[in-house]
């Protein structure tokens, strides 16, 4: 009984790390899809500048 208790002590566990890296990984790709975006706006104003419109 106690090798199941430490089995799914160890499920558990390893759930629960994988879901907080889970939410990590989705915050730094959607940090970095709004940069990108950023960096583009900026980049299309500097082109319309550049040509004058």
């Amino acid at each position: 009984m106690g090798d199941l208790t430490g089995l799914v002590l160890s499920a558990l566990f390893g759930a629960i790390f994988f879901y907080i890296l889970y939410g990590v990984v989705r915050a730094a790709v959607r940090d970095g899809i709004l940069q990108a975006d950023e960096r583009r706006r900026q980049h299309a104003a500097e082109q319309r500048e550049r040509l004058g419109g």
